[in-house]
C-alpha cells in the first residue's frame, strides 16, 4: 500500500556517506514517495563524482509528491550549504545546513506533511564545533517535539532490542535504573509496539542487570529490589513481561522465537548481540515520538564518502522499517 503521504530522507554530514547513500537509493525505484532534504548543488557534485545517472527532481512545498520517482531519479526539497562541501572534509559552516535539514523534516512530520523522517548519519563533533550544543539525533527531535521521554530501539530481521538506559559510563548505570525510569521506558517501548509496529499483544523481555539476573541477590540486589517490583507493576496494567532473565541466556533461540522486542538494561548489553545478528542491516528507532523516525545503525565514514565503497543495505532497512510502521497505523 502506498502512503498518501511522502516520506523524507535527511542526508546528514555533507561530507560523510550520507549523500552517497541518498543517490544510490534513488536508482532503483521505491514503493513509497521519498523527498531528500537536501542541498542541490551538494547532491549533483556527489553524482558526477560517482558517476552516476541521476535525476534530481526539485519538489517545494504546496506540491508534495505522492507517488514514488521513477527509478533513476531523486526528489529533493533543496536546502542550500553554507559552505562548499568535500568528500571526507568536515566543514563546520555546514553545521546549520544539517541542523536545517533536520527540522525541516521534523517539522514537515508534525505539521502532517510527510509520513515519517528516515536520517542518514550526521558529525556530533563538528556541530559542536560550530557552537552548537547538539548531542544527537535523538535528543534534537526530542526538543523539536516537545517530547520528555524518547526511547532508543535497534532492530534487524527476527530482532529488535530497547534500551533503559543509552550512552552512560558502566560506573554510573545502576544507579540510572529506576523504577520510575524502567516502568517509564517499558509503556513507552509496549506503547509503539502496538500503535507504531502493528503488534496487538506484545511480549516483552526483560535483562536482569547483573550477572546471572543476581542470582538470588547473591550477585546484586537491583533485581529483587528495582526490577522484580516494577514489572510486577506493569502486568498489572497488562503489559506482557518476562523477567528478569540473564542477560546471557536471554539472546538464544529458545526465549527470542517467542518475544516481540528485547528491553537490555544498558548499551553494551543489549546491542552487541544485535550487531552481531545484523550489522549492516539493522535500523535505529527513536520511540516515543509523534512522529515515526528510523536511521541508519552507522556513522559518517569520512574515509569511504565519494568513493562508492558503500553498503546501503542499512539505509534500505530503515526506510522499509519507516515504510511498515506508518502502514501499520494506517
Amino acid at each position: 500500500m502506498t502512503a498518501s503521504r511522502p516520506f523524507v530522507l535527511t542526508p546528514g554530514e555533507p561530507a560523510g556517506i550520507g549523500p552517497d547513500l541518498s543517490l544510490l537509493m534513488a536508482r532503483e525505484m521505491q514503493p513509497q514517495a521519498v523527498i531528500a532534504i537536501a542541498s542541490l548543488e551538494l547532491l549533483k557534485s556527489r553524482g558526477d563524482l560517482l558517476a552516476l545517472d541521476i535525476q534530481l527532481l526539485p519538489v517545494s512545498p504546496g506540491a508534495w509528491p505522492q507517488k514514488p520517482a521513477p527509478a533513476g531519479s531523486l526528489y529533493v526539497w533543496d536546502t542550500p550549504l553554507q559552505a562548499p562541501a568535500e568528500p571526507g572534509r568536515l566543514e563546520a559552516r555546514n553545521a546549520r545546513y544539517v541542523l536545517d535539514t533536520l527540522t525541516r523534516a521534523g517539522q514537515g512530520c508534525l505539521a502532517g506533511d510527510f509520513a515519517g523522517m528516515i536520517t542518514a548519519p550526521v558529525h556530533k563533533g563538528v556541530i559542536n564545533e560550530a557552537g552548537i550544543a547538539f548531542s544527537g539525533h535523538t535528543e534534537f527531535l526530542a526538543e523539536l517535539t516537545h517530547t520528555e521521554q524518547v526511547v532508543m530501539m535497534l532492530a534487524t530481521r527476527g530482532l529488535r532490542v530497547a534500551l533503559v538506559t543509552t550512552h552512560l559510563p558502566l560506573k554510573d548505570v545502576a544507579a540510572a535504573i529506576t523504577a520510575e525510569r524502567l516502568c517509564r521506558v517499558t509503556r513507552i517501548l509496549h506503547a509503539d509496539l502496538v500503535d507504531k509496529f502493528g503488534i496487538a499483544q506484545p511480549r516483552i523481555l526483560v535483562c536482569g542487570l547483573n550477572p546471572h539476573a543476581g542470582e538470588g541477590g547473591h550477585l546484586g540486589r537491583e533485581e529483587i529490589e528495582i526490577i522484580e517490583p516494577a514489572l510486577a507493576l506493569l502486568r498489572e496494567e497488562g503489559i506482557d513481561l518476562i523477567g528478569p532473565l540473564p542477560a546471557d541466556t536471554l539472546f538464544t533461540p529458545k526465549h527470542l522465537e517467542h518475544c516481540d522486542a528485547v528491553l537490555a538494561m544498558y548499551h553494551d548489553q543489549g546491542l552487541p548481540v544485535l550487531k552481531y545478528k545484523g550489522f549492516g542491516a539493522a535500523v535505529n528507532v527513536t520511540l516515543g515520538l509523534p512522529i515515526v523516525r528510523t536511521s541508519v545503525d552507522h556513522g559518517t565514514a569520512l574515509d569511504l564518502a565519494g568513493t562508492g565503497r558503500i553498503d546501503t543495505g542499512s539505509l534500505q532497512v530503515a526506510l522499509e522499517t519507516a515504510y511498515q510502521m506508518v502502514g501499520s497505523r494506517c
